[in-house]
């Protein structure tokens, strides 16, 4: 059985930074994919970005670009997302999700149908 589990959500003040994770699972991991989403109330789940198989490229909505990083580490089977600069409009439920199909973009990897599994999701709050 396939897990995603994501940790290190939290309350920050605007300007500070937050890194989640993401635990897999039950998941041959390095040949998936990994990507991070965000759903604020109200609005449509978002992409952030992903990262693909082997860590060395990875694609970032603008919305976040330049203050989040995503690294992963297939021996752990894990994905993070470092958030620095955060600010208000960033409060959100972060998850992240497995691929095992391709994308070569931001664009690409931005479809939420790509992704195979989804983590249960994380809360992000970011205080004015």
């Amino acid at each position: 059985q396939v897990q995603l589990v994501e940790s290190g959500g939290g309350l920050v003040q605007a300007g500070g930074s937050l890194r989640l994770s993401c635990a897999a699972s039950g998941v041959s991991f390095s040949t998936y994919f990994m990507g991070w989403f965000r759903q604020a109330p109200g609005k449509e789940r978002e992409f952030v970005g992903a990262i693909l198989w082997d860590g060395a490229t990875s694609y970032y909505a603008d919305s976040v670009k330049g203050r989040f990083t995503i690294s992963r580490n297939n021996a752990a089977k894990t994905v993070s997302l470092q958030m620095n600069s955060l600010k208000p409009e960033d409060t959100a439920i972060y998850y992240c999700a497995a691929g095992s199909r391709i994308c070569y973009s931001a664009y690409g990897c931005s479809h939420a149908g790509l992704y195979d599994y989804w983590g249960q999701g994380t809360q992000v709050t970011v205080s004015s």
